[in-house]
């Protein structure tokens, strides 16, 4: 008797299969779909397959384990690279004496009852993060001694930071303590600095922010000298500026010697008002008169013959670069002449050779001429051909020379005083003494000094 074939397949609550079931004489199979495997003839038996293969699985799992080896070694690497440069940093900051400097503004708070004068000492990222990264839209000029940006704080304090190119092995040993003494200056005619930052190879200078240009671009630039107010403008400039010397000479303690007194280190407030920068080349006054500088620094032009000569760096050097600084106010022409039958002569040699033949009105300022009476003329002449003297014992101190240009301007305001006008009694001098009339200059050929206009001199012995 012949068996009847069922198919096992239709009957799948007798036969179980939970994939793909296939009848056959007396049986049949269930296997799991394509893309899975397992055991098809229980529930949720098939599970899809592996996609990675063995070889795929082994190059997975050694380059999954390269990869963390290489990340380890570059978050090692970083590590070492940072404590390495804290550690640069730290050195940095001790070199340049910023733990001194913290001694002293610690002993400075204490003693004052309060801060260090709002001196502070700032990470080189803060200063980073003020200047974009020291971007090239932030420069507002560039010198001698280095680059200066414009910053903005975090306390949305508007600042200038000055970023130099080099310092000396002698200036460093110092800085710090220089710095510090600089800080402590607060006359409305200097520069505020208000701090530095020390952490860098060479120190950064943080600078109250100053914003209507320099004094060279005020004479230079052709903006404000047309003004009908122009000669008092230059006469307070000027007044305000000996001002600011005197000061840092007579009242700073210990004295501050500036160094590089140029028209580009004076900048103008939004009011015009005189502040002295740049503080580059600035020294405290030796206590050793025999004190030798193994590196005269300057800029051609306003630099102190004496100075160049003997290496030593004293009071009457500012007043030689100050009275070239007014020369240039008085005249509208710069230290040095590039074109015209005068080109290469410095301005000084060129007033000092017209004073010979009495013929110095020619250089000066027709607006000067016009507007400023002769006795006033004589007297701001007579001061200038002081200042600028190759022998810096005939200068005089910038504080005289404060109070002559003082009474000058208080003079120059008066009706007597404007050109025309019938001056002061015969006999009285702008200060209320007796005044020399004949004035003689004497010239020697070493009088003259040529050099390169806005250039820094560079000496080393």
């Amino acid at each position: 008797m012949q068996t009847e074939d069922i198919d096992e397949c239709r009957r799948k609550d007798e036969y179980m299969c939970y994939g793909e079931c296939t009848n056959t004489p007396g049986n049949y199979t269930c296997e799991c779909p394509p893309g899975t495997s397992g055991d098809a003839y229980r529930e949720s038996g098939c599970r899809a397959n592996d996609k990675f293969t063995l070889a795929l699985k082994i190059v997975t799992g050694v380059s999954v384990g390269v990869f963390l080896s290489l990340f380890t070694c570059f978050w090692v690497y970083l590590g070492h690279q940072k404590r390495k440069l804290i550690k640069a940093k730290q050195s940095f900051f001790e070199h340049n004496g910023g733990v001194i400097l913290q001694q002293q503004m610690r002993s400075y708070g204490g003693a004052a009852g309060g801060g260090s004068g709002g001196f502070k000492i700032y990470s080189e990222e803060e200063l980073r993060k003020a200047t974009n990264n020291f971007a090239a839209d932030q420069i507002l000029g560039r010198g001698g001694h280095g680059i200066v940006y414009r910053g903005v704080l975090e306390d949305s304090t508007i600042v200038a930071i000055k970023k130099s190119k080099m310092m000396e092995e002698t200036e460093t040993k110092e800085f710090a303590r220089e710095m510090f003494i600089l800080s402590q200056i607060n006359h409305r005619n200097v520069v505020k600095l208000h701090g530095c930052c020390l952490e860098v190879e060479v120190p950064m200078l943080v600078y109250e922010y100053v914003s209507n240009g320099t004094l060279y671009h005020y004479i230079h630039g052709g903006k404000g000298l047309e003004s009908n107010t122009a000669l008092e403008t230059r006469l307070r400039i000027a007044a305000e500026l000996a001002e600011a010397l005197s000061y840092m000479h007579s009242s700073a303690s210990p004295p501050i010697l500036h160094g590089d007194v140029k028209t580009a280190n004076i900048l103008l407030d939004g009011n015009l008002t005189a502040k002295v920068a740049d503080f580059g080349a600035s020294k405290l006054a030796p206590s050793d008169e025999a004190e030798i500088a193994t590196l005269v620094q300057g800029t051609c032009g306003y630099l102190d013959p004496e100075y160049l000569m003997t290496c030593q760096l004293t009071d009457k050097s500012d007043v030689y670069s100050f009275g070239v600084v007014l020369l240039e106010l008085l005249t509208g022409k710069k230290v040095i002449c590039f074109d015209g039958p005068e080109q290469g002569k410095s301005l000084v040699s060129r007033f000092t050779t017209a004073m010979k033949t009495n013929r110095h009105d020619e250089v000066l300022d027709s607006r000067v001429r016009k507007e400023m009476g002769s006795k006033a003329l004589e007297e701001v002449t007579h001061l200038v051909m002081r200042c600028v003297s190759m022998s810096g014992e005939e200068r005089p101190a910038m504080k005289e020379v404060a109070e002559r240009l003082e009474a000058l301007r208080r003079y120059q305001q008066n009706p007597w005083g404007q050109a025309g006008a019938g001056g002061l009694e015969e006999g009285q001098s702008l200060h209320g003494r007796e005044q020399q009339r004949d004035v003689t200059y004497k010239f020697i050929p070493q009088d003259v000094l040529d050099v390169e206009e806005g250039s820094t001199y560079t000496f080393s012995m």
